[in-house]
């Protein structure tokens, strides 16, 4: 059951990656709260730097009212003028997620075999997704989403700020029905919470966020072997 549940929340991550499609819209007006914090995630996205940080991945299934909860690390840089996301996740199995130039790589070292999504036209959209929070800019988030202060609150007795976002497309909400993002003072999520139309629910936690980090090319690399295979459902 672990390993089901496993499977069907990284599918809904990828599978939520992919669908997102952005349509534009204008600042509604923006509460003085709403107005500090967008601020500092814009000022972060302009400084972006390498992060690496610990990782909590929980994932809620209603149906069946168990949290799967995965552990491992996250990394971040800017390459070639595109983002690059890597994923490492340790416990309760090793699982290793590649993002790079558009391309999604999950590997699974229990069963040697790494799956690939290409996001195609949808590359720019897809990094979007995976940077919120992370190096994306604080007011291109409306563009996607309706944009809601909720106030602060702190997170292991670190001052942030909650802002719910209403994706504006049909086809993420599909996916993902609103997001919660826990932004610190240097524009960085200290947690997001993604919520399905199901009811589960899906909450990150980052801790040991550095920033400026040396990251190795090896952080962004599968690390497989002679015999491992490779699929493309999309092909």
């Amino acid at each position: 059951m672990r390993a089901a549940v496993q499977k069907l929340c990284l599918g809904i991550f990828i599978t939520a990656c992919i669908a997102t499609v952005f349509c534009v819209a204008q600042n509604a007006g923006e509460t003085p709260g709403l107005d500090k914090v967008l601020a500092q995630m814009d000022t972060a996205a302009k400084n972006f730097k390498p992060i690496e940080a610990s990782v909590e991945w929980d994932q809620y299934d209603k149906v069946i009212d168990e949290t799967d909860v995965q552990k491992g690390k996250i990394y971040f840089r800017r390459q070639n003028g595109g983002v690059q996301m890597a994923l490492d996740l340790v416990e309760p199995d090793k699982k290793f997620v590649l993002y790079n130039a558009g391309k999604i790589q999950v590997y699974q070292p229990k069963i040697d075999q790494v799956t690939e999504y290409d996001a195609g036209k949808k590359a720019s959209d897809v990094e979007s997704f995976l940077v919120l929070g992370f190096g994306g800019s604080g007011h291109d988030l409306y563009k996607s989403y309706d944009v809601k202060y909720l106030g602060p609150e702190k997170v292991n007795n670190i001052a942030t700020n909650q802002l719910e976002l209403t994706p504006k497309s049909a086809s993420v909400r599909s996916n993902i029905a609103k997001v919660i993002l826990w932004i610190d003072p240097r524009g960085l999520a200290l947690q997001q919470k993604f919520f399905e139309p199901s009811g589960n629910y899906r909450l990150v936690k980052y801790s040991e966020i550095q920033e400026n980090q040396k990251l190795p090319d090896s952080d962004f690399k599968l690390k497989t072997t002679s015999k491992t295979k490779f699929l493309s459902p999309q092909s």
